[in-house]
């Protein structure tokens, strides 16, 4: 009988022991974390300029002069809504990333190990992005010269944006990155196709 309690006893401690080894394993060996980033480094460097290249964009439509056409102003007023309302979904997915909102080396992204693209290029090689003195000059216009110079930028701008979006779309295989660096070639062709017959009435 005292055998038997014996062996109980041990039975209860050996199933106590395995217990608390069990409790206290993830403090004394770490688990290893599995948990898939919510963007690679393509997909944040993508998302990082692509948010400063929509700002400029913001910024040109807000530059131009209320006397304009208004078709143009139309058109403006479309480019702002969309960039505006896509600013916004790019900036959530890097605070859901946990990256900065800025990217510290601009284009970056654009080469990847086995994706050769010329390498990085500074911000000022962005495709498409205005000089300083360009928007200045798209702030002082007025009349018919501020159309053409919004619709002449613009254009470029636009250009620059689809040549981003089909890079980063070559290099991400899927995933809602990829996803809207599609729909942004499609939105941009569009909108590009309107610009050129714009300017073409104004030439």
């Amino acid at each position: 009988m005292r055998r038997t309690v014996q062996i109980a006893g041990f039975g209860s401690l050996a199933l106590l022991l395995l217990v608390v080894g069990a409790a206290l394993r993830p403090l004394i060996v770490p688990e290893v974390s599995r948990v898939k980033p919510v963007l690679d480094a393509v997909e944040i460097g993508f998302v990082q300029d692509m948010a400063e290249h929509h700002q400029q964009a913001l910024a040109m439509t807000m530059r131009l002069s209320p006397d304009v056409d208004p078709a143009v102003a139309a058109l403006a007023r479309q480019i702002g809504d969309s960039q505006r309302t896509e600013i916004g979904i790019l900036t959530g997915w890097l605070q859901l990333a946990d990256a900065p909102p800025t990217n510290p080396e601009p284009m970056s992204w654009h080469e990847t190990p086995g994706h050769t693209h010329g390498g990085a290029v500074p911000d000022e090689s962005m495709p498409g992005m205005a000089t300083t003195a360009e928007l200045d000059a798209l702030s002082a216009a007025t009349g018919r010269d501020a159309e053409v110079l919004f619709l002449q930028l613009m254009h470029l701008h636009h250009l620059g944006g689809i040549e981003m979006a089909q890079t980063a779309d070559a290099l991400l295989a899927s995933g809602p990155v990829d996803r809207m660096a599609r729909s942004m070639v499609q939105e941009q062709s569009q909108e590009a196709g309107l610009i050129s017959i714009l300017l073409a009435e104004r030439s």
